[in-house]
């Protein structure tokens, strides 16, 4: 326990989540290296958040963010109990997300909820777009799931990088407070206006 201060014990609480027992245990482990411990219990903490993920959210609130009265966002964010609904940290999620949707216009929240006919048709491009250019028969539905998918992930709000750090998309900023809070979180609807803008 030498070297290791009370301090560190409760940073390592506070940004993992974890109890104050954990916390002092994982940096034991890893012979007081603040970094070293804290990747352990983030890797930790999402893997019970991608646990978590399988339970039902009917709670949470509707966000609304307008920027400079040209952009308006309303988005639905689900967790599980109304206790968490009314914390900071959900409250300070439901908000960032509504300020990513009115900068990245996402056109879908997930890969699972775009139209089945549209992922249909994309494939059908890219396949005809790739043969055009001489690929080899066994290497294009290989390439044509590859262009579907980055074409998807720019266009799918979790998978798109979080407007406040490149470094993560939505979905894992999402993991990472439901790490934190104990509970699923998952965005339900979502809806974005501009001024202006014709809609499709």
């Amino acid at each position: 326990m030498a070297g290791i201060s009370v301090e560190e014990i409760k940073r390592l609480k506070d940004l993992t989540g974890v109890g104050l027992t954990e916390a002092k245990k994982a940096l034991v482990d890893n012979n007081g290296d603040f970094d070293k411990a804290l990747e352990e219990m983030r890797k930790k903490g999402l893997t019970r958040a991608e646990k978590r993920g399988e339970r039902e959210a009917r709670e949470g609130l509707v966000e609304s963010y307008v920027h400079g009265g040209r952009v308006g966002v309303l988005v639905e964010l689900n967790c599980e109990t109304d206790f968490v609904a009314r914390t900071d940290e959900f409250k300070t999620l439901a908000h960032d997300i509504a300020l990513h949707i009115a900068a990245m216009n996402p056109a879908y929240v997930s890969i699972d909820t775009v139209p089945e006919e549209e992922v249909d048709r994309k494939k059908a491009e890219f396949t005809e777009k790739v043969t055009n250019e001489g690929k080899s028969g066994d290497m294009v539905p290989k390439i044509v799931d590859g262009m579907v998918k980055k074409h998807f992930s720019e266009l799918c709000l979790l998978d798109q990088p979080f407007v406040k750090d490149q470094n993560k998309t939505v979905g894992d900023v999402i993991k990472e407070v439901i790490a934190k809070l104990g509970e699923n979180i998952v965005v339900g609807q979502m809806a974005r206006i501009e001024l202006g803008a014709v809609s499709a």
